[in-house]
Formats: structure tokens, C-alpha cells, sequence
């Protein structure tokens, strides 16, 4: 078949890589579009629709046979008596079935004057165009397609990520979006602060996940004064009826400071609570029970219908707090009261005297008793009269010490003339040898029967009787000396017998 009106054609054929019925490659080994200027590029060249695709650099006839689409048929056995290259497509068919409209399926049939030649090459042409623009496609399209992967897998985790909690902080609830990893965190993205005393549910460190609950109950500071012992508690309820039921009173009975249904602030409140006891009163021989929440004895005492006269009194102090299970017994007391008058005894002060001889002592001051007035009770309880017991004591007159002298100095050794003389039988015969011996006028004193005038001449000091035997006998010998056995007129015949 002549080829002069398409040799302009086949100089600018723009797919001189492909052979005809060359061996079925892959897109990679293709070479790329031969570029048309400096700014073309497989590139950057805008990616055209599937089927939609013009091609610029084509002959005029081949534009119409271009853009019909038809289905794609099964691939068909070559011609008889047709060379056979390997790897080469099959060739279609002069015989063909035709369409209703008289062209091959995949294929624009020519009008009268084609030439069959280029019209094999052209449909060649386009089966390679048509099979390498889906390739083409999709690695200009695969970066594009990574990053929405890219984005897509991000959106997911930062929705994964995203968590549904309700929070209830103090009985206040609300739902709340976080990306919190656990309760800890949450707390802190809300600006929730916590003391040792709230109580958060769950733990601190628990982990959250999506649709989990957060309580926050923060605590309150109860001064609490239970049966009379005061204490101080910490509890997460909103009303005194939930701080009771927290802290195990038993609220059945008692007596509150204030009303259950107070409501317990941040600061706190005091709360005074008095259980019911079981109390026992023993009183004029009968036994009383009762139950009771009184604060002292003595309301006790007023619900059982016992009353306290005069000086009755109770076995525990009245004004105690009544505990569980105590019996209380009440004392009728009667009696009267007694003063009597005792005396203080003196005291007694010795001092040296370098005067007085050894064994000398002399009664500087004499001493004299105090008075003490005391008042006792003498009580009859409940019959039985009780010992006395002194209930007041008052000094009246206060007691004053004795002062004593005792002697230090040296008794003499002699006293010259008298020394040999029977001195033991002359005391024998006035005192019978008692040196305190005094008269029964009181008058003489002392183992020789000395008046106090004498004494005190003969340099003696106090009285006589008060003198040691030893200086009684001294002063008797220096009287000797001086008048001789005249001062004894009974005795003194006694110093020579």
C-alpha cells in the first residue's frame, strides 16, 4: 500500500519506543512522554480523566476514531498465515465481526481510500496510550494519596485519642470532652484541686477511656463532740444526716446540735450528738432504768423523776456525762456539824553558850502552845453514820518556840578543901541523889536542894534542877568553900561521915 500522503506522519511518530507487536512491558521500563518545550513534563502536566485524555499530536483522522469508547473485548487469535512475533499482540482480524454500525470492536473502522496500514498503527498507538495513562495516573496520583492516608490515619488517632467523661465534682455532674490519659491529668486540664481529706473515684492514676464517670467529693472539717468526747473528723457528705451515716453514729434517738438536714459548707461545722444509754438509778431502795441522751447526772436523774435535797448527792459526780450501762445510786444524806479546839505544839531552838558549863542547859525562852479550831462533818448516809470528817480548820492563836541554851565550857576538875568530902551522901540525904528533884514547895531544886538565889550567886544560870549533876556538885563544893556545912543543917554530916 502506497505511504506518500503519510510520510509526515511516520517522521513525527511520538511513540517511537514501541515496536510493533513489540513484547508487553510494565510502566516502569516506558519511557516518559518526549517532551514539546522546556515547560512541558510528565510531571507537572495535569493529570486528564480516564477515557477523556486528547491527545494534541495526532493526526486530524485519528481524532474521531479517538473518543469512541467501546467496551474491551476478549483478545483474539491472529490471522492466518501471519507472521507470528513473539510477544506481539494479535492482530485484529480483516474478518472481524463487525458492529451494527460496520467497525471493529475496540477500533473506528476508516472510510472508503484508508489505508489499513496506518490504520493498525494508529489503533496501536491508542491501545498503548490507553495503557500506559492508568499507570501514569497513578504515580502522579500516590503522593497525593499518601498524604490524605496520612491525614486520614492522623483524624483517626485524634479522634481516638478524644474521650467522652463525665465529671461530677462536689454532686455537680457535666460531660466533657479530654485527652487526658488518666484521672490525674483530667483534674488538672479542669483546674480541680484536691487535699488530702477529698475523695476521688476512681484512684488518681487510673487510666480513662472513653464514656468512663470522675466523682470529685471534696471534705469537710467536723468538730465533733460524741458523747461528751470532742474530736475532730474529716467527711465528704453535704448534710449532717450523710456525715452521721459516714462516720458509723448511730443517729436513731439522739440529741443533734442542729438538724439533720443541715447542709455542711466547705468550712465545716460543730456538731454536738448525744446517744441513748442505758442508765440504772439506784434511789430510796428502788431501781430505776432508763434510756437517755442527757448531757449530765443530774438531767438523768430529772427523767427518771429523782430529785436531790438538801445535802443528797450522787455516787458519781452530778455534773458528770451519764455513760452506757452506768448505775448511778443516789445518797440521802443528813447530819450536823461539830468544832472542837486542838492545840499546835511548839517547837524547840538550841543554841551553844560558851558560858554555861558542859551539860548545862538553860531555858532562854519558854515555849507556849497554838490553838487550832476545827470543824467536822458528821454525816448519816442513807442510814449509816459515817466517821467524822473535818471539813474546816482555823489557826487562833499561833504557837511560839522554845529557845534553849546548852553550855560548852570545861567543868572544872577540883575546887580545893572540898574535893575529899562525902559529896554523894549529901545529895543521897537531900534529893535521894536525883539531880531534878525540887521540894514540895518548889522552892529548893537539885541534888543539894539549892534556892535560886544561891544558885545564881554561886554563878549558876536558870534553875538549879535544870543543871547537870556534874555542876550541881561544882557549885555545891564552891558553897562549901564559903560557908561550910551551915547551908544543909540536916545533911551536912553527911560531907565528913
Amino acid at each position: 500500500m502506497s505511504k506518500s500522503q503519510y510520510e509526515t506522519f511516520e517522521a513525527h511518530e511520538p511513540y517511537q519506543s514501541y515496536a510493533p507487536y513489540g513484547p508487553y512491558r510494565s510502566y516502569e521500563s516506558y519511557e516518559p512522554f518526549p517532551s514539546y518545550g522546556p515547560e512541558a513534563s510528565v510531571h507537572t502536566a495535569e493529570t486528564q480523566p480516564h477515557g477523556l485524555y486528547e491527545d494534541t499530536y495526532r493526526p486530524a483522522y485519528e481524532a474521531q476514531a479517538y473518543f469512541v469508547t467501546e467496551p474491551a473485548l476478549p483478545r483474539q487469535a491472529g490471522r492466518p498465515g501471519a507472521p507470528s512475533v513473539p510477544g506481539a499482540r494479535s492482530a485484529p482480524d480483516a474478518g472481524s465481526a463487525l458492529d451494527a454500525g460496520g467497525a471493529l470492536h475496540g477500533e473506528r473502522a476508516f472510510g472508503a481510500g484508508g489505508p489499513a496500514g496506518v490504520s493498525g498503527r494508529a489503533a496501536r498507538r491508542r491501545r498503548a496510550r490507553c495503557a500506559e495513562r492508568p499507570e501514569s495516573a497513578v504515580r502522579r496520583l500516590l503522593p497525593q494519596a499518601l498524604v490524605v492516608a496520612f491525614l486520614a490515619g492522623g483524624t483517626t488517632a485524634f479522634v481516638a485519642k478524644d474521650k467522652a467523661i463525665e465529671l461530677t465534682v462536689d454532686g455537680k455532674p457535666r460531660t466533657l470532652h479530654t485527652f487526658a490519659d488518666d484521672v490525674s491529668e483530667l483534674l488538672t486540664e479542669e483546674g480541680v484541686s484536691t487535699g488530702a481529706h477529698d475523695m476521688i473515684a476512681p484512684a488518681p492514676g487510673a487510666a480513662l477511656t472513653s464514656g468512663d464517670a470522675v466523682a470529685v467529693r471534696y471534705g469537710r472539717p467536723v468538730r465533733l463532740t460524741l458523747d461528751g468526747r470532742q474530736r475532730e473528723v474529716w467527711t465528704t457528705a453535704h448534710t449532717v444526716a450523710g456525715a452521721l451515716n459516714e462516720l458509723g453514729v448511730r443517729a436513731e434517738g439522739a440529741y443533734l446540735s442542729v438538724s439533720r438536714s443541715q447542709r455542711i459548707g466547705r468550712a465545716g461545722l460543730a456538731l454536738d450528738v448525744r446517744t441513748e444509754r442505758d442508765v440504772t438509778i439506784m434511789a430510796d431502795g428502788r431501781s430505776r432504768s432508763i434510756r437517755t441522751n442527757a448531757a449530765t447526772v443530774r438531767e438523768a436523774l430529772a427523767e427518771a423523776g429523782v430529785g436531790l435535797h438538801g445535802e443528797d448527792t450522787t455516787s458519781v459526780p452530778p455534773d458528770s456525762f451519764p455513760r452506757d450501762g452506768q448505775t448511778v445510786t443516789v445518797l440521802r444524806v443528813s447530819g450536823s456539824r461539830e468544832v472542837r479546839e486542838e492545840q499546835i505544839p511548839f517547837d524547840v531552838q538550841r543554841t551553844d553558850d560558851p558560858t554555861l558549863f558542859k551539860g548545862t542547859e538553860v531555858v532562854a525562852q519558854a515555849g507556849e502552845p497554838g490553838l487550832r479550831r476545827d470543824t467536822y462533818l458528821l454525816r448519816i448516809v442513807n442510814g449509816v453514820r459515817e466517821k467524822p470528817r473535818r471539813e474546816n480548820s482555823q489557826v487562833v492563836r499561833k504557837p511560839r518556840k522554845q529557845i534553849v541554851k546548852v553550855g560548852t565550857k570545861p567543868l572544872p576538875q577540883s575546887v580545893s578543901g572540898a574535893d575529899d568530902l562525902n559529896w554523894r551522901g549529901l545529895a543521897t540525904c537531900e534529893s535521894g541523889g536525883r539531880p531534878d528533884a525540887v521540894d514540895p514547895s518548889g522552892t529548893f531544886g537539885g541534888l543539894y536542894q539549892f534556892d535560886t538565889g544561891t544558885w545564881h550567886s554561886l554563878g549558876g544560870s536558870g534553875r538549879p534542877q535544870d543543871a547537870p549533876a556534874e555542876e550541881q556538885t561544882f557549885r555545891a563544893k564552891k558553897l562549901y568553900t564559903r560557908r561550910g556545912a551551915t547551908p544543909w543543917p540536916s545533911c551536912g554530916a553527911r560531907l565528913h561521915g
